[in-house]
């Protein structure tokens, strides 16, 4: 183990890093490293997240169910298919973040 992974800590919870990997930040005291727990709901990248969520969600929305919503027959697949089509570009993102963020073991 290296002295890094030995002394680092999740600037949240302060939980020791070791073989675990560390996620990195910017915030306006500079970077700052998270556990995965404490990355998985770090404030900023939740925001970021949840927006591209909506524009992608709504265009997404527009595209494959606008002839239903405009016609109102809203079918019980709808109720299903609606919150996904919002949560799938919120996953997306937020992997892509912490893909970005992650800080390699050693």
């Amino acid at each position: 183990m290296s002295s890094r992974a030995a002394a680092e800590q999740c600037s949240r919870c302060g939980q020791i890093f070791g073989s675990h990997p560390a996620y990195q930040f910017h915030a306006p005291s500079g970077l700052i490293r998270k556990c995965l727990a404490c990355a998985l709901v770090h404030p900023a990248m939740l925001r970021r997240s949840g927006l591209i969520a909506l524009v992608v969600g709504t265009i997404l929305t527009a595209i494959n169910q606008g002839d239903v919503l405009l016609a109102g027959q809203w079918s019980p697949a709808f109720a299903w298919k609606l919150p996904l089509t919002y949560a799938v570009p919120f996953i997306v993102a937020t992997l892509g973040a912490l893909g970005a963020g992650k800080v390699p073991n050693g």
